[in-house]
């Protein structure tokens, strides 16, 4: 679904992409998608454009051809667990602090995602339970350059929740760990797909992210709205041109199916 019919669809790129969880809830909304990962076993499930790469090398140059940018880092460095697992949180990257510069210079919205205690600037937090899905999962939204999330109602916790890996009816889901049974969970996290626990427990719903691309695709349309001239809404982002990919030789690409 491109953003004004007979025009291009807006472009963005997810960062930290995993097997395309937020990515779904990106191309949903209408976005054409480019998935970036360090991890190349990623790209055996992404259902997108896939470059293999590590987001550090991307500047601000080749950012900013997209429309909007996804960064979903690693989670463990923030995530609870690691009050109760010493050397864990550094044998994760963080990848907030030191690509939030980059993001701000490519002058295209951003959204940065991450769990709580991450280091987010005024985020936006979202819950399963929003969403009318029994699921008590947090994640922030710090949205930059311009676009804007809103806020949304969130319901009181009522329901106990299971421990995670040990989902007993009655309860809510914790989906860590080796959650079960997948089907449920997956369902829970709005994933239509095949997706590995090892992937699936580490994402935002992909419900979260329709939300936020539904607003950053009303931003964008603004935006485009007021240009001079009747030009494609969105810039062309394929995958990496001759002189691109001479800059960053050692990416590999599949096409999505």
């Amino acid at each position: 679904m491109a953003a004004f019919s007979g025009w291009q669809a807006f472009t963005v790129a997810d960062l930290g992409c995993g097997w395309g969880i937020s990515s779904d809830g990106y191309a949903e909304a209408g976005f054409t998608v480019h998935g970036f990962d360090i991890d190349p076993e990623a790209g055996k499930g992404y259902p997108y454009e896939f470059f293999h790469a590590d987001v550090k090398t991307l500047d601000a140059d080749f950012l900013s051809q997209y429309d909007l940018i996804h960064l979903g880092g690693p989670c463990q460095p923030w995530s609870k667990m690691v009050s109760c697992r010493p050397g864990l949180r550094e044998q994760y990257e963080d990848l907030i602090v030191p690509m939030r510069p980059v993001l701000q210079a490519s002058g295209r919205p951003y959204v940065i995602e991450n769990v709580e205690n991450a280091p987010l600037v005024d985020p936006v937090w979202l819950c399963g339970t929003m969403f009318r899905k029994e699921l008590y999962r947090h994640r922030g939204f710090e949205a930059g350059n311009g676009l804007v999330i809103p806020p949304r109602m969130h319901p009181e916790h009522v329901i106990p929740a299971s421990k995670a890996g040990h989902w007993r009816p009655g309860t809510i889901m914790s989906i860590a760990g080796h959650v079960a049974p997948i089907a449920m969970a997956r369902d829970l996290m709005g994933v239509t797909r095949r997706v590995p626990r090892e992937y699936l427990v580490e994402a935002a719903p992909a419900y979260m992210t329709a939300y936020v691309a539904a607003h950053a695709m009303a931003h964008l349309s603004r935006e485009a709205a007021l240009w001079a001239t009747p030009w494609p809404t969105a810039r062309r982002c394929w995958p990496p041109s001759s002189r691109t990919a001479a800059r960053w030789p050692r990416w590999t690409t599949r096409s999505g199916t």
